[in-house]
């Protein structure tokens, strides 16, 4: 279950393709070169009923409130406005973004006690990002 992750802080180490996957997206040259240069910093926490996911870097910091399975607005951090809706299975967050462009987007991290493994796709595009716990 998700909830033996609460409050850990997991800091990027390795990315692959994720320049592509925001090229897919539609995301601009400097945005894309800034938000892959960046290590964020990922936090899962609980408030009542729902869930925050944070995540933190010198480029931008974005919060996600959800209660699992509820549709709630979200802007991404390119800007886009989607409607997401956060499901748990197990250890895994399964978010599905749908883009009014047509850009609808599936991020599934899965937590372990030693990384999150973060996989996106976008269309036939899909990224990988690990994220290693933080002592």
């Amino acid at each position: 279950m998700v909830d033996e992750f609460l409050g850990k802080k997991y800091k990027l180490n390795s990315s692959e393709n994720f320049d592509d996957f925001m090229k897919e997206l539609g995301v601009g040259l400097v945005t894309r070169k800034m938000g892959g240069a960046v290590s964020p910093v990922v936090d899962l926490v609980k408030d009542g009923d729902q869930y925050v996911l944070s995540s933190n870097s010198t480029f931008k910091n974005v919060v996600l409130k959800f209660t699992p399975g509820v549709e709630f607005d979200q802007e991404t951090p390119d800007g886009r406005k989607v409607k997401s809706t956060i499901t748990i299975d197990g250890n895994t967050l399964h978010e599905v973004q749908k883009d009014p462009n047509g850009k609808d987007t599936t991020i599934d991290r899965t937590f372990t006690a030693d990384e999150i493994k973060m996989v996106m796709s976008v269309n036939n595009v899909t990224a990988t990002r690990i994220y290693k716990a933080q002592a």
